[in-house]
């Protein structure tokens, strides 16, 4: 009985740590006198989820401890002070026991990510630029720490939405990006989402975008109601959907790194195509037609220069390695 008792007190602990991290990331980013969000949010909320999952893993008696593999036994990792080593989230979400789906997975990789960018430099504008982001990680937490554990531990009870004094002028409600964003994080935003399918970056398990509207009730004696939120199958959130995909393809490769035609043969040169030259790659995009700004591999920038994206880098790599093989296969038959 003493066994179980002190089973259940230490994952009652874990999960007590992981709601307290959650709520206080939470609070930090409603509070409008704090101005350093985005890094205290990130590293709290990293903490409420390895808690969370550290719970799960105790629970399932799946081994959350780090250790090496001996002959006979385990080495359990200890630090200098002689305490034990646990996974970090990175090691939770790669166990293969991880009861989190995709999208909360991608979630939290990408948190992980832009925490290490963004380290001992918070860009300023950063907060309003990924708050769907930090959205979502927040409803995952709720969503996930309720399924698992039961309905008392979510932390939907204590918080609402905040409250915004600003009255927002059309021209301020945008999606530009900040100029504000570093050129480091504007581009491993961009290398993320790259890497996501449509349908991953869509997900709100990954991102959350809110649709609303002023709305009146109509009644005397009731108040408002500020947000009307809509259906996501509704045929205005269809179409707004649209739109908004539309502006944050034009966005996203606006913010992505462009290179010259001299440095992308550097780079072929580099890993072993010395024969590939500019003569080569101009064959190369005149036979693809890349330069048609509809297949998306680049953009005409200031006086009518041509840049490619990193995409199209994949393109002439993918061709390099193939005319390899074919000019080994040729060499061989000789």
């Amino acid at each position: 009985m003493a066994g179980n008792r002190r089973f259940h007190s230490v994952r009652g602990q874990l999960l007590s740590k992981a709601r307290e991290a959650a709520l206080t990331a939470i609070q930090t980013f409603n509070n409008p006198l704090v101005h350093f969000k985005s890094e205290t949010f990130i590293v709290l909320m990293v903490i409420a989820w390895t808690y969370l999952l550290h719970a799960y893993y105790k629970g399932k008696g799946i081994e959350y401890r780090r250790y090496e593999q001996k002959a006979k036994r385990r080495k359990y990792l200890r630090t200098k002070s002689g305490s034990f080593k646990y996974l970090e989230l990175t090691g939770c979400l790669e166990n293969e026991a991880c009861p989190l789906p995709g999208p909360v997975q991608k979630n939290l990789m990408f948190l992980l990510g832009l925490r290490h960018e963004i380290e001992h430099h918070m860009p300023p504008r950063l907060d309003d630029y990924m708050s769907g982001r930090y959205q979502a990680c927040c409803v995952n937490f709720n969503t996930y720490i309720k399924q698992l554990f039961g309905g008392r531990y979510g932390i939907d009870q204590q918080l609402t939405y905040s409250i915004q004094f600003v009255r927002l002028a059309s021209d301020q409600v945008t999606l530009n990006a900040s100029e504000d964003i570093p050129d480091n994080v504007r581009t491993y935003i961009a290398s993320f989402d790259e890497d996501l399918a449509q349908e991953e970056l869509d997900d709100p398990e990954f991102s959350v975008r809110f649709l609303f509207s002023r709305r009146l009730t109509g009644n005397k004696g009731q108040a408002d109601q500020v947000v009307e939120f809509l259906p996501l199958d509704s045929d205005v959130a269809q179409e707004a959907n649209k739109a908004y995909a539309l502006i944050k393809e034009k966005e996203t490769k606006a913010e992505w790194p462009k290179y010259r035609v001299k440095q992308i043969v550097r780079m072929m040169r580099d890993e072993g195509f010395s024969w590939f030259n500019a003569n080569r790659h101009a064959d190369l995009w005149k036979k693809l037609d890349a330069k048609n700004e509809k297949k998306g591999y680049g953009t005409f920038v200031a006086e009518g220069d041509w840049y490619w994206y990193g995409n199209w880098i994949d393109e002439v790599r993918k061709f390099c390695s193939n005319e390899a093989r074919r000019r080994a296969l040729e060499a061989s038959k000789l």
